[in-house]
């Protein structure tokens, strides 16, 4: 700073000393203030990553080779500039391997007491879920449903749902009354043959819910649950905290600078995409 000096006087000495303090405050705020701002570091790209899709209506099919996870895992690696090794397994398998380490990340996860001993998540959006019944089964209420014991339920192998929903599930699981599966076609597949007369659906399964051998044999049943938060799965054997943390303010940038809303928009009408990556 350059200051020009018109007299020797005191009373100007002393008006430029305090100008001069107030001007060295006033940069040393804003320098505190930047430094509070500094963006996380970016990822370290030392290694190549692994990471894991599992196949789910709009999340990722595997006849198509796109969908919101691979979209997700794209733009993950492009904005880091890491190598990322990417495969596709059943969702029980991805979750034995993350708790191990041997696998570092996947997607669309939903957090509960006992994974985040194993993993931790970086949220990236939120939806709700309904129950699809066949109309057959003659239920107009989820207490209907569980009151008629002939009536089975179809899930997919680990997969946790709303409150509500994974309540009905562990009751029907304790009188044997659930279907496993390990994928959605084999579940909607199961509930047009009549196998099973209901499973548990969410926004992924569109494409399957407007199917008109769908449509006709089915109604939905609200849970009235919240929205359930969805995120990029880490796994906490084979990334540090700090990496975590990484990850974590990337897909925060993703989601500040319209790129998460880019992608569901892609797959979903512009109202529902952004309720569904809108933060809680």
């Amino acid at each position: 700073m350059r200051w020009r000096l018109r007299s020797s006087g005191s009373r100007q000495r002393r008006r430029l000393w305090a100008d001069g303090l107030f001007a060295a405050l006033g940069f040393g705020l804003i320098g505190q203030a930047v430094q509070a701002q500094a963006p996380t570091p970016g990822p370290d790209c030392s290694r190549p990553f692994s990471l894991a899709l599992h196949e789910h209506g709009l999340l990722y099919s595997a006849a198509t080779g796109s969908g919101i996870d691979k979209d997700i895992a794209d733009e993950m690696a492009r904005r880091s500039g890491c190598k990322f090794f990417v495969s596709l397994m059943p969702r029980a398998r991805i979750w034995q391997l993350i708790e191990s380490g041997a696998l570092d990340f996947s997607l669309s996860g939903i957090s509960n007491p006992q994974r985040e001993k194993f993993a931790s998540f970086a949220w990236c959006f939120r939806n709700r879920y309904q129950l699809l019944l066949r109309r057959d089964a003659q239920v107009r209420t989820l207490e209907d449903f569980e009151r008629q014991r002939k009536l089975q339920l179809g899930v997919i192998r680990s997969f946790r749902y709303s409150e509500s929903a994974n309540h009905l599930v562990d009751r029907l699981a304790e009188q044997q009354r659930l279907v496993h599966a390990n994928g959605l076609t084999a579940l909607f597949d199961a509930l047009v043959a009549g196998q099973i007369q209901a499973m548990i659906v969410e926004p992924f399964d569109l494409p399957s819910l407007e199917s008109a051998r769908i449509r006709e044999q089915t109604q939905v049943l609200e849970f009235g649950d919240a929205p359930v938060q969805h995120g990029l799965i880490m796994s906490r054997a084979s990334l540090s905290d700090a990496e975590q943390a990484r990850w974590r303010a990337l897909i925060q940038d993703m989601q500040a600078d319209g790129s998460l809303l880019r992608i569901f928009e892609k797959y979903f009408k512009p109202e529902l995409a952004r309720a569904m990556v809108a933060r809680p």
